[in-house]
């Protein structure tokens, strides 16, 4: 069963991404050869007018094959004759598409289950919160210069400060109802407990309900950006050499996810698992839209380059060395990939 829900998953946020390359390049006028899922062998193939849709052996990739995409074409439905602002529109609307389902997603996520408000259910003794006054029910709104929309906020905050001062903005509510704006400058504390820096403030991150569906929007909008921002971090975490390889999660330990989350939200009820599945979701397809969304030669980040700088000089960059950049790219993405899948397999054997 897990396995079967891990693979609808990637799937579906495979599907969507190439789904938003094909529905754009049809509606500029392109010829779209074949729209498949999956990679290698075809398992299930048709032929519906000039495109192929096609289902492949392998549950991970997927593609949007368009007439002289990576050639000349002299048709005027290949996509290299195309203006480059459609070009542009084509190749950012398969990102485009997954922050589209993650939003959509989000919605429905906290619809039904609500926030993780970051409010306050305590304050440790002896530590800054305690001795500033702060207390069970304050809701913080920003770190610093940083707003604290959602619990994860002050997770995301304190991975990166340790032991130097932070100006805490939050809002308590006063016996009569009114709500007071208040701050106070905590420091954080070596806790010998943890080993980690700490403020002192105890938050659940407790999901409560939103007050409307605007709310609901707004809220599953924050969701989004809150894991888009994630990824960046990460990925700027990851070039300051501050994750490890045990950090790294590639398909396989991302199926393992999947199934771990699968196995222990089932007993909760099957609404429970999906809403929890449907998190994984909203992390996985915002995570392959910023991704994709790189300036790396082969993903649509750098094909995007490219026609930028054909917009800004008037003229594309000759074709075979923009084909060879890619090419080049492409090589090494896979090799990424096989370090990756490598990296996965010792995970899971040795850990």
């Amino acid at each position: 069963m897990s396995m079967i829900i891990a693979i609808f998953v990637f799937g579906l946020i495979i599907l969507i991404h190439e789904f938003g390359h094909f529905i754009v390049a049809k509606k500029n006028g392109i010829a779209v050869l074949e729209f498949s899922v999956g990679m290698g062998p075809r398992l299930l193939t048709t032929v519906r007018g000039e495109t192929r849709y096609s289902l492949k052996a392998l549950p991970f990739g997927g593609s949007c094959m368009m007439m002289g995409e990576d050639d000349s074409d002299p048709d005027p439905r290949a996509f290299n004759n195309k203006p480059v602002w459609s070009r542009i529109a084509v190749v950012a609307a398969g990102p485009f598409f997954n922050f589209l389902l993650a939003f959509v997603l989000a919605v429905i996520i906290v619809h039904f289950a609500g926030y993780d408000a970051p409010e306050l259910t305590g304050v440790q003794e002896g530590f800054s919160a305690q001795e500033q006054g702060m207390q069970a029910g304050d809701v913080i709104t920003r770190l610093d210069n940083t707003p604290v929309v959602i619990y994860r906020d002050l997770t995301m905050f304190m991975m990166t400060h340790t032991d130097a001062p932070i100006r805490v903005e939050y809002r308590r509510t006063l016996e009569d109802g009114s709500v007071e704006k208040r701050s106070a400058v905590l420091t954080p504390k070596l806790s010998e407990e943890t080993g980690t820096y700490m403020l002192g403030i105890i938050t659940r991150g407790y999901r409560v309900p939103t007050g409307n569906f605007l709310q609901t929007l707004g809220y599953g909008a924050y969701e989004v950006v809150y894991w888009i921002k994630a990824v960046v971090k990460s990925i700027g975490m990851m070039l300051g050499g501050q994750v490890h390889r045990e950090d790294l999660a590639g398909p396989i330990r991302m199926v393992a996810m999947v199934d771990e989350t699968v196995d222990e939200s089932i007993s909760y009820g099957i609404a429970t698992m999906l809403l929890n599945v449907a998190n994984l979701c909203v992390l996985f397809s915002a995570n392959l839209g910023v991704m994709n969304l790189l300036p790396i030669p082969a993903l649509d980040g750098g094909r995007l380059v490219f026609m930028l700088i054909e917009a800004v000089r008037g003229k594309p960059v000759d074709r075979e060395k923009e084909g060879l950049v890619h090419l080049i790219g492409m090589a090494l993405l896979m090799c990424l990939m096989i370090f990756v899948l490598f990296n996965d397999i010792s995970n899971l054997i040795f850990h």
